[in-house]
């Protein structure tokens, strides 16, 4: 089994992103073929930590999988790295469920990761003795095998940290890193910004990895990764994509739009799909394609960019009109609406969903997510019974939407569109701000593949003349 290792802290906000990114990309640069996993739900940090390994990310998520899909999606995706490297979320023990089923420690445990603590050394020395000691007997099941401090403020208390941890814990200290603000990747009103809107990226990262590089003990680090063990019953077998590709799904992916879960494009391929990027701000029209996907992302912040390219937003609308499949999530959601206003100003978008889309300064949303799905929902292969685990996160909110839209879900938990729905259906589009993730409870990516050829077959049955592909290719 592959080497790994599991980046944790002992809070939130202690800097262990940066340090992952500089971890991957020093060790990529060694040679290693470094693979990434992010525990979910999570989007922004993914898109930073393949860019910094070369490889995608994938998110590991005790909400939407199960415990078996989880170390299948580890084991699929570790196949042939030198090493991988599992960034945590939140604190090592912080969750939702008090017995800390779903918290970071407990997936460290379910890989078997050993862990490295980043520990935020601000305004702290001989105080990190009983916290780091505090740490490594909470739960003996996890394996703290080093810290790695951070946000060093001086060499003095640099000296009197290594000192008080080494005599009063045994776990040792594999780095000490110093406060470097240009380091920080800047933040918003959802988090990170992305390496796509981010013109300094590569130069973030190269920060990143000589800084770790330099602080770090990068070959104790190896070592460490080089212990760990995965006593568990083999995963599923590998599931290799279709060689069938028979349908053409147009993808939105710029600076506007990029929220995917790498694993839900290889569905979307293993179910018989070919993904066509585009670029929503500078293309003029849609690839030749037989559907569209819209993620999640920053619309807001393109908004003007996004209005100003008034072709692409009438070669959209045109073809939502002759009955091309679509499918939107949150930002890609508030793209097909009549427009988005944030800051007090408004910019047309493409105006298929009688909604209009308001940014607030506080979220409408945010969190984990249930959703129960409805008769009205288009796809093959109805959940109509069963709970849907998902999540969202937006300061969005829609109004004056049409009193007679219909809705693909009922909202059990979260908020959704509002009033109890999400998932709104308008011809043959399904546009919602939960974001979904296909895995067994919701095979989401081949249910829509499934429908594209339905609607597929249908207009050819119709004529030629309400081919999209064909009126594109």
């Amino acid at each position: 089994m592959v080497s790994r290792l599991f980046i944790s802290a002992t809070h939130k906000s202690s800097g262990k992103t940066t340090l992952t990114l500089g971890l991957a990309a020093a060790l990529e640069a060694r040679g290693l073929a470094v693979q990434t996993f992010k525990k979910g739900p999570d989007y922004i940090d993914p898109l930073w930590h393949a860019c910094a390994s070369g490889r995608p990310c994938y998110n590991l998520d005790f909400n939407t999988q199960s415990e078996a899909e989880i170390v299948a999606t580890f084991r699929r995706n570790a196949r042939g790295a030198d090493i991988a490297i599992v960034e945590g979320n939140k604190g090592l023990h912080d969750g939702l469920d008090l017995e800390g089923r779903d918290c970071s420690a407990a997936l460290a445990k379910l890989v078997a990761a050993p862990v490295v603590l980043v520990v935020d050394a601000t305004g702290i020395t001989r105080g990190a003795a009983p916290l780091v000691a505090g740490y490594a007997a909470f739960d003996p099941k996890v394996t703290i095998a080093g810290v790695i401090l951070n946000k060093v403020g001086s060499a003095r208390q640099e000296t009197k940290l290594r000192q008080v941890l080494e005599r009063y814990t045994s776990v040792p200290v594999l780095g000490a890193v110093r406060r470097n603000d240009a380091l920080a990747v800047a933040e918003r009103h959802l988090g990170l910004t992305t390496p796509l809107e981010t013109e300094s990226a590569a130069a973030v990262i190269a920060a990143a990895r000589d800084l770790v590089a330099d602080c770090v003990d990068l070959d104790r680090l190896i070592g460490i990764a080089a212990t760990a063990t995965l006593a568990r019953p083999a995963a599923p077998g590998i599931v290799e994509p279709s060689r069938h590709r028979d349908v053409r799904i147009a993808v939105a992916r710029d600076a506007a739009f990029g929220f995917y879960y790498a694993d839900d494009l290889d569905a979307l391929a293993q179910a018989g799909a070919d993904c066509v990027f585009f670029d929503t701000l500078a293309d003029s029209r849609l690839p030749a394609a037989d559907a569209l996907l819209i993620g999640g992302g920053f619309p807001e912040t393109q908004a003007a960019r996004l209005a100003a390219n008034t072709a692409l937003l009438a070669d959209i609308r045109q073809a939502i009109s002759r009955g091309l499949p679509v499918y939107a999530e949150c930002g890609g959601l508030m793209y097909l609406t009549r427009g988005i206003t944030w800051r007090g100003i408004t910019h047309a978008m493409v105006g298929a969903i009688p909604a209009d889309t308001v940014m607030h300064e506080r979220p409408q949303g945010h969190g984990l997510v249930t959703l129960e799905e409805t008769a009205v929902s288009p796809w093959p292969g109805r959940l109509i019974g069963a709970t849907i685990p998902a999540h969202e996160f937006h300061h969005a909110a829609l109004e004056n939407i049409a009193p007679d839209s219909r809705f693909a879900y009922r909202v059990r938990r979260g908020v959704g569109i509002g009033g109890g729905h999400d998932g709104v259906v308008v011809n043959n589009v399904l546009a919602s701000f939960s974001h979904l993730r296909s895995t067994s409870r919701n095979a989401w990516a081949q249910r829509f593949v499934a429908f594209i050829r339905e609607q597929r077959t249908r207009r050819s049955l119709s004529g030629p003349q309400d081919v999209w592909l064909a009126a594109n290719g």
